[in-house]
């Protein structure tokens, strides 16, 4: 008789392939699948009676900014809640690491954390804190574009010159080596947009020899997206280097209803090219407060204000009234700040969302004080609204979508299915009562229908809550197998 650590019995085991269901017992030992089979004749220290319950691959998170977090607030509630085992960090140009800073971060890398947080001025470094911190979830880690603007630019409104990109690709080639899963850029931001293609290209090139990916919040999420969709792939192509398109989506009322032709393009570029994107499931992004999208049509919430504490969790147009000046001047006088936009149509964000080529990325934010509930209820809302609900895809291929897919493309080994031998990430829970409870007024609350969450074999929560167990580890880049 086989002897393992764990035993779940009779679950109905979505493998993350996007294959149906099959009913099965997994066991697990030191922190793998031990074995997978029907009715297995194994004895086990605990046994986990999962009759219908769902068990599926601990879920990826590919885009998260949860780069300071994993280290200051390793017990990561609002990840584990969700049934996520793995976050991808270092995304949209900001990173935690390498990164000196010369004064106050720049934005939107204050979005990570204030001055004192930005301690990592090697990648090494930062994979010896979190080696350190042991958090409750795996961590993989992009390194920023803007982050490495930062370290060797006097001011970042400008082109890079070439002295300036090679001490930049020394730096990114230091942190490849040490296992980072590539670049990101997040060009539409002041602080990176003045770099040119051949900028972001020359810092793209090394990427190919070391198999890491190239991950980009594009230059333009509006009218110009075609073209920004256009210079990633250019930058994709000429570098040999797969493409990810950050939180894709039709941002600003004008552009409404554009999502075909936008998957049409990225679609095009598949035929020739390595591309996917992340999206979330929620009509409404959120970052720093930004003059260039301040819209009166557009309803836009202020989640927090350096020199206007008072009126986090109001509207920009009630702070306007109140203060009887335009929502322009009033986001000029709220400045710092963070901001919610509801500025996506649904009906897109559903089109972007089942595209094949989709993955799920919460682009929650966890030091804003009032978050977006994107944070919390990202990877239960996919599942019990999209999916059982509305049957905008079936529960196969929405575990796919955060399980194998991810793992295939960032190169994270040995993960992202439930196999013989695989990282024992696992999530068990009720697929007719999973939802999300986080809402834009109440954005801190934990997802139902989650009954069991390890994190390398490790039981790290339960529908009790945390258990307090922390097994998450630093991932390195490995093999990316792309899945188109």
């Amino acid at each position: 008789m086989l002897s393992s650590d764990t035993l779940i019995r009779n679950a109905s085991v979505l493998d993350g392939s996007g294959t149906a269901p099959e009913l099965l017992d997994v066991a697990l030992c030191d922190g793998r699948i031990y074995e997978i089979g029907s009715s297995l004749a194994c004895s086990a220290a605990t046994i986990v009676d999962a009759e219908g319950m769902a068990l599926a691959p601990g879920f990826i998170d590919v885009h998260t900014h949860d780069d300071i977090s994993v280290v200051r607030a390793p017990a990561m509630p609002a990840k584990l809640s969700q049934g996520v085992t793995t976050v991808i960090v270092g995304n949209c140009g900001i990173s935690a690491a390498p990164v000196k800073l010369r004064g106050e971060p720049p934005d939107p890398m204050s979005l990570l954390g204030a001055r004192d947080d930005f301690c990592y001025p090697t990648f090494a470094s930062y994979v010896a804190a979190i080696r350190a911190a042991r958090p409750a979830v795996n961590v993989g880690a992009l390194v920023g574009h803007t982050a490495l603007r930062n370290n060797h630019m006097d001011r970042l409104d400008r082109t890079a010159t070439e002295a300036e990109i090679e001490r930049m690709r020394a730096q990114l080639g230091e942190a490849l080596d040490g296992g980072a899963l590539g670049l990101s850029s997040g060009l539409a931001y002041l602080s990176a947009n003045a770099a040119t293609t051949e900028e972001v290209l020359a810092l793209a090139r090394p990427l190919a020899s070391a198999g890491a990916v190239y991950a980009t919040h594009m230059r333009s999420e509006t009218e110009a997206i075609l073209d920004a969709m256009s210079e990633a792939f250019e930058i994709g192509r000429l570098s040999h280097v797969p493409v990810i398109v950050s939180h894709l989506k039709c941002a600003g009322i004008d552009n409404w209803g554009r999502s075909g032709e936008v998957l049409q393009a990225l679609e095009t570029a598949q035929s020739t090219q390595q591309i996917g994107c992340d999206c979330y499931p929620y009509a409404a992004g959120s970052s720093t407060l930004d003059l260039r999208q301040v819209d009166e049509r557009v309803r836009i919430t202020i989640t927090w204000s350096t020199p206007h504490q008072e009126i986090a969790g109001q509207s920009l147009a009630q702070i306007a009234a109140e203060w009887n000046v335009t929502q322009l001047e009033a986001a000029r006088r709220l400045q710092p700040a963070g901001a919610i936009y509801h500025s996506i149509s649904e009906d897109d964000m559903r089109r972007i969302l089942a595209h094949p080529a989709t993955m799920i990325g919460s682009d929650g934010l966890p030091n804003d004080p009032r978050p977006h509930p994107r944070l919390w209820g990202t990877f239960p809302r996919v599942l019990g609204r999209y999916s059982r609900e509305e049957r905008l895809f079936s529960l196969p291929e929405a575990v796919h979508k955060m399980t194998a897919m991810p793992a295939q493309r960032f190169g994270l080994a040995d993960r992202g299915l439930i196999r013989k031998g695989y990282c024992a990430d696992l999530v068990l829970f009720d697929p007719e009562k999973i939802i999300d409870t986080a809402t834009f007024t109440h954005p801190i609350s934990p997802a139902e229908g989650i009954a069991g969450v390890w994190v390398n074999g490790v039981l790290s929560y339960t529908a009790q809550g945390a258990t307090g167990n922390r097994a998450g580890r630093f991932l390195a880049r490995g093999k990316t197998t792309w899945v188109q």
